[in-house]
């Protein structure tokens, strides 16, 4: 994926931090435990915003901001990429950009066509990937495996989690077992204001 999108930011090469971010949020009963945790911890993260749960919340976005943390756009409904026509998939983005006024922007699924990447580019956003994606939406996959896979986390890795529905029941203790585990290597959290 990574040779057929040279333009989108995949990891963060040359960097000494990792790069926390959160997927379709916000919401209502998952985003403040998020919020509490990276507190605790002195932790600042990048949240890409699915556009229809900042509006349906503009408390919570209001929230991250007061926290100091990074908000990016996910389209407005967490459209497909390669399913959604061109036409309605830079709406959607339009439509979230609206609402939150970032510039960053992630595809749901990862997945958008190389049109649509060279019309964002041109209005202007940085097109965010990852380099470790947590999984953690996936019930076949354990806490202690996705833990496991943690341990290879290094610099200029952009870490992808979920403070939605499907991660309700262990969106914290994900977060307590692997951010000390990467503080414990030294490696510090940046989002992506910082870059």
């Amino acid at each position: 994926m990574k040779l057929l999108f040279p333009q989108v930011k995949w990891e963060v090469t040359k960097s000494p931090h990792v790069y926390l971010t959160f997927d379709d949020g916000p919401h209502p009963m998952v985003t403040p435990k998020v919020l509490r945790i990276l507190k605790a911890y002195g932790v600042k993260a990048t949240f890409f915003c699915v556009g229809k749960n900042a509006h349906a919340h503009p408390e919570l976005i209001e929230a991250l901001k007061k926290e100091g943390h990074c908000i990016g756009n996910h389209t407005f409904a967490h459209e497909k990429g390669w399913k959604t026509g061109r036409t309605s998939y830079l709406k959607s983005v339009d439509a979230t950009g609206e609402i939150l006024e970032s510039k960053l922007f992630r595809p749901p699924y990862g997945k958008i066509n190389p049109f649509c990447i060279r019309a964002l580019k041109k209005r202007g956003y940085q097109i965010i990937m990852w380099s470790w994606l947590s999984r953690d939406y996936n019930r076949n996959i354990s806490n202690q495996q996705i833990v496991l896979a943690a341990n290879g986390i290094k610099a200029g890795d952009i870490m992808v989690f979920h403070d939605s529905q499907k991660t309700a029941d262990r969106i914290e203790t994900l977060l307590h077992e692997i951010i000390p585990m990467i503080q414990a290597k030294k490696l510090t959290f940046r989002t992506f204001v910082d870059l």
